[in-house]
């Protein structure tokens, strides 16, 4: 077939497709291939090529770099590659050229045609290859919009899956499971006084693969997911994210992204070549050095991405810097980040290059960094993780804290550290208790609601013999598995969910909730959802009106963190002084001690009883005002005052019921 598109040498960077006003510039890596073929199609449906690009090595490659520059094609085209080199999988290369691979730096992908089995197989997979789409991420009408900046010690972070946040019929909206459905959800989220929302993964990916609703496994590192966007055509999804993204922020609402860089959905030797390993996969990923054929697999997910390989590197810097320079995005929170500081053999690296990259990107300087600072294959790095600016999901935090309100003993000075920034973590370390971001639920385990209503998980709907998720949850069900009828169990558990939720808020650091969570949402026990496209998964928003207590309680709390600036990033730890039931005299030592009281600037005093008996606690005594009480989490009808309600206490005791949780504020 005859050319239709005159060629130019093209250049080596930019990599990925760049269109300007003559054409689009092409620019692949592959450090080992012999022969690359750049495919061009007319519209989704093709499948076969208007135009096939051979590349000449002596033209169109720069070192690694393969480039060309097609005159006068236009944004919207679709693209793929075919790649030949070395096959022989022992020394770990799986070059085939019947295989059509999309661009990592693909800005939009087309599934039209696509089936994944053709990807696995060793057929050519031509009319039914995904493909790439050329998108001019220039154009676009911002209206002024930048990020917010919030200062980290501000920040108030709402976890939330795009597609389950609206996708139930009770949710209302006119694009269900979409960015549009988020944006159509803002008021509530404005409503409830949180200042973030952390996306689960938007990386587009595999949504077809019933095992994989959450997203971790990208296919589109530079692209929106797919069945995100209300948009049929490709070209627009780009714009489908950034009208997300300036309305949160018209709403004062920060954008941090959920992202995957430690493992892709090609999984292991049996999966299927999309990218990466059909073009360089000695490269890109880790490979056993003992059998090469094997994948190592320290993410749990059948591969790791060989991050700190300096093309792999300068590949995760450029998507992040991508995120926030062309998307506006305000911060990252890293999967399995422990998979970044991990070497070409698994090895732990003293100084991880992408990891420092990142942390001193200029481009990414005002950005929120998040880590989830272990992987699958035993790294734990809470309170070590490299760098400094990288702020740590907290684990031990989420454990201490569902000891403690479950009830076991000995636990006062370390909840005592919890509340007050976990500086037996960080301080050692150089870091700032602001490092931590704390967390009782998250998308991976149980929500709130079943934490206290399940003693174990229930997991067989996801058909792996309810051997998947994690065991040992800290969780009870107050004597009765589930749900029940009996209200005495159900008061109970209400209030072990107030307290869960004023704990979170009262600590210093970045507190997260999970989406649904101040409405008790429920997974019915299951506590790895990961494969659950279905109303286990759904934000059910009738329990909004049903469980408008709890929202009210925890929009209350969050209100009350914004107005004492409780913990701020300069906080002095001399601001504190911590009592028992007597003051002064917090018995850090006693092995059966269940409460701790404290007083905050003496401004603000809270006594934590999670004994199962009434107890009796010394007030401070002040010498001008009078202690007024704003929270009580075991009055069932009256949890929390609003301002300027608050009753006097005019004893110098207070008598705080078992398993509660009071707040005082001096006037």
């Amino acid at each position: 077939m005859e050319n239709i598109f005159d060629i130019e040498s093209g250049k080596p960077q930019p990599l990925g497709a760049s269109p300007d006003r003559r054409g689009v510039n092409f620019s692949i890596f592959s450090e080992n291939a012999t022969s690359v073929e750049l495919l061009l199609f007319k519209n989704p449906k093709s499948k076969e090529p208007f135009q096939t690009i051979k590349l000449d090595p002596k033209i169109h490659k720069t070192y690694h770099f393969w480039h060309v520059f097609v005159k006068n094609l236009k944004p919207g085209t679709l693209y793929a590659y075919r790649v030949d080199g070395p096959n022989d999988p022992c020394q770990g290369f799986r070059f085939n050229p019947r295989k059509v691979l999309v661009d990592p730096y693909s800005k939009g992908l087309d599934y039209t045609n696509w089936k994944r089995e053709d990807s696995i197989s060793d057929e050519d997979n031509l009319s039914t290859s995904l493909k790439s789409v050329i998108i001019d991420s220039e154009k676009y009408d911002w209206r002024g919009d930048k990020p917010v900046n919030r200062p980290l010690d501000e920040t108030i972070i709402y976890e939330l899956h795009v597609g389950n946040f609206t996708r139930s019929k009770t949710a209302k909206v006119k694009h269900p499971g979409t960015f549009s459905g988020v944006i159509e959800k803002i008021p509530y989220l404005k409503s409830l006084g949180i200042t973030a929302v952390e996306l689960m993964p938007v990386f587009d990916f595999d949504s077809g693969d019933p095992k994989n609703d959450w997203g971790y496994g990208s296919l589109g590192f530079f692209a929106p997911e797919s069945s995100y966007c209300s948009e049929p055509d490709k070209a627009s999804h780009i714009k489908d994210f950034r009208d997300m993204v300036r309305a949160l922020h018209k709403a004062n609402i920060e954008v941090i992204l959920d992202v995957t860089f430690g493992f892709t959905t090609e999984r292991g030797k049996d999966g299927p070549t999309l990218s990466f390993k059909g073009l360089d996969n000695t490269v890109y990923y880790n490979l056993d050095p003992n059998d090469k054929t094997i994948y190592t697999d320290l993410s749990g997910c059948k591969n790791t991405l060989n991050t700190n390989h300096p093309i792999v590197s300068k590949f995760i810097l450029d998507c992040l810097e991508f995120w926030v320079e062309k998307m506006h995005v305000d911060g990252f929170r890293f999967d399995e980040a422990a998979l970044l500081s991990r070497g070409s053999n698994g090895e732990k690296l003293e100084y991880p290059n992408v990891i420092w990259n990142i942390e001193l990107s200029d481009k990414l300087a005002n950005t929120k960094i998040f880590a989830e600072p272990w992987d699958a294959a035993g790294s734990y790095l809470v309170g070590q993780f490299p760098g400094y600016r990288f702020v740590e999901w907290n684990g031990r935090f989420r454990d201490d804290m569902r000891q403690i309100v479950r009830g076991e003993k000995g636990m006062i000075s370390t909840l005592a550290s919890r509340l007050t920034g976990s500086e037996d973590l960080y301080h050692d370390s150089g870091r700032r208790a602001i490092n931590t971001l704390n967390f009782i639920t998250c998308h991976d385990g149980f929500t709130l609601n079943d934490l206290v209503s399940y003693s174990i998980k229930h997991n067989e709907s996801n058909q792996e013999n309810n051997l998947d998720g994690l065991d040992e949850n800290y969780s009870a069900n107050y004597g009765i598995e589930g749900e029940t009828d009996n209200q005495e169990i159900n008061n109970l558990r209400r209030q072990q969910m107030r307290n869960f939720l004023a704990l979170l808020i009262l600590s210093r650091g970045v507190p997260l909730i999970s989406m649904g969570d101040e409405v008790a949402r429920t997974q019915k026990g299951n506590n790895n959802a990961y494969c659950q496209n279905n109303e286990i998964s759904w934000f059910n928003w009738q329990v909004t009106d049903k469980n408008a207590k709890l929202h009210d309680f925890t929009k209350a709390l969050i209100n009350f963190r914004k107005q004492f600036k409780l913990f701020s990033d300069n906080y002095d730890p001399s601001e504190i002084i911590f009592h028992g039931c007597q003051l002064y005299s917090p018995g850090w030592q006693d092995p059966n001690s269940k409460v701790l009281a404290y007083t905050f600037k003496n401004k603000v005093h809270v006594i934590i009883n999670m004994d199962d008996q009434d107890l009796s606690f010394d007030l401070p005594q002040l010498a001008t005002r009078k202690w007024h009480l704003s929270f009580n989490t075991a009055d069932k009808k009256s949890p929390f005052y609003p301002t300027g309600e608050n009753p006097q206490i005019n004893l110098p005791v207070f008598l705080a019921p078992a398993k509660s949780i009071i707040i005082m504020v001096a006037k």
